[in-house]
């Protein structure tokens, strides 16, 4: 049986928590820190205020962004 007001928006796969992905809104990278109500919540990688996305403007970082947002943290870590 199918619903037909199936809302294809709500099924909209939403990253794990500590995945790095990219708000196409904008293009910022972040790191997602949790799921709240219809958002996905971003925070930047090297730490900061996370910011609410809806999940069908979250996507994937390419390889350089991915990159990118790993060696901010790493960075962050060892104090640099």
């Amino acid at each position: 049986m199918t619903d037909r007001n199936f809302d294809a928006v709500q099924c909209t796969p939403s990253p794990s928590v500590g995945a790095v992905a990219v708000d196409r809104r904008n293009g910022k990278v972040g790191v997602v820190m949790g799921h709240v109500g219809p958002y996905v919540q971003l925070r930047p990688p090297r730490g900061g205020r996370e910011w609410d996305v809806p999940p069908e403007d979250v996507r994937p970082p390419t390889p350089s962004e991915e990159l990118s947002a790993k060696v901010a943290v790493a960075n962050r870590r060892w104090g640099r």
